[in-house]
């Protein structure tokens, strides 16, 4: 065991600030990681306030972080996957069962056995709970560490397995393909990468906003038109026409006006987590047999996929690189939408808190 420089929130009302964590020794099968950026993610600041309330309480204290980009420093007797100076990545799990129905399908966010990144039991017994990256150094199970190719911006690297996949996962899923018409509701972390997946697998991109300021944005991140959703003629003008939607967003908002903008057997998935119960019409599924569903992250296989493609087609989440010093401020900018579109933390500043 040995210790590590880290960020850490003590209670659910401190901010962010210095504490050194234990770290586990690499075992046989891990992979010991220096942290050279940490993506923010608004699930960060949701675990820190304990917001999720009895339903994933959360463990104190805690360091959150699970865009992670780094350098293998170290690596067990048996890791076969990596080798020590490989630039790897860390999302959301840190580990599962192999044996359970979902990860034999390489659906482990869905395994009831997963281990987060932070917050999780810590099954190792290093400490109360797994501490995520917004510390020097990580461990982590080489099943669950994924190449990052050579070609792209690190920084921007970090927010994608997080913001990144949970965008690439539905999309995939339904086949979005070259022709076909999709649309992306919200222009945020989640909804800047559904454009530029969508736009590169040749789908016409339809950008949907509340704020008319975003259209100029929007327009250069991919998409081929820009809808202003408060604008009831510019919705009505897209009814029955579109084969995709990725909604994005976490405020509450009329998912029937969406849905009535699918052709016949169209899909409406949800990545944006509201807590307001959401009233859906049968007639808005019923009549042309649209579906709505959900999505959450994807699982390891399909996230090294997500990565792949981004070296093939250049793609990175676009951010603003801070100083660990500058969390609880990013916090409270994350909060007012004040950032385009990812906070990735340059993990070497932490050497000098």
């Amino acid at each position: 065991m040995y210790t590590v420089k880290a960020y850490a929130a003590t209670s659910a009302t401190s901010p962010l600030a210095p504490l050194s964590i234990p770290r586990r020794d690499p075992l046989k099968h891990d992979v010991q990681i220096d942290i050279l950026f940490c993506g923010v993610c608004h699930s960060d600041i949701h675990h820190v306030r304990d917001e999720f309330g009895s339903a994933m309480p959360t463990i104190f204290p805690i360091v959150p972080g699970h865009e992670i980009v780094g350098r293998v420093t170290s690596i067990g007797a048996d890791v076969t996957k990596h080798n020590i100076g490989d630039i790897v990545a860390v999302g959301c799990l840190v580990d599962a069962e192999s044996t359970c129905p979902h990860c034999r399908v390489n659906r482990e966010q869905y395994s009831p056995t997963k281990v987060l990144t932070y917050n999780s039991p810590d099954k190792h017994g290093t400490a109360p709970a797994t501490y995520g990256g917004y510390a020097e150094s990580i461990v982590v199970d080489e099943r669950f560490v994924l190449r990052v190719p050579g070609n792209l911006d690190l920084a921007g690297v970090a927010p994608l397995v997080c913001a990144g996949i949970t965008a690439y996962s539905p999309i995939r899923r339904w086949g979005v393909t070259k022709g076909q018409k999709v649309g992306i509701v919200g222009l945020g972390g989640l909804g800047h990468m559904g454009v530029k997946f969508a736009r590169s697998l040749g789908a016409h991109v339809v950008l949907f906003t509340t704020s008319p300021r975003k259209r100029e944005d929007a327009l250069r991140i991919g998409a081929h038109e820009v809808v202003v959703s408060r604008n009831p003629d510019e919705m009505a003008a897209h009814v029955n026409t579109f084969d995709f939607i990725l909604d994005t967003v976490s405020a509450p908002h009329d998912l029937n006006e969406y849905l009535a903008l699918l052709h016949p057997e169209g899909n409406l998935t949800l990545v944006g987590a509201s807590a307001e119960k959401i009233d859906v019409s049968a007639y808005s599924l019923i009549f042309g047999g649209r579906s709505l569903s959900g999505s959450l992250i994807g699982g390891i296989a399909e996230t090294q996929e997500m990565l792949d493609f981004c070296g093939e087609h250049n793609i990175v989440s676009d951010v603003e690189v801070i100083g660990m010093q500058d969390i609880n401020e990013a916090y409270q900018r994350l909060e007012k939408g004040d950032v385009k579109y990812r906070f990735s933390i340059d993990m070497s500043t932490l050497k000098n808190t």
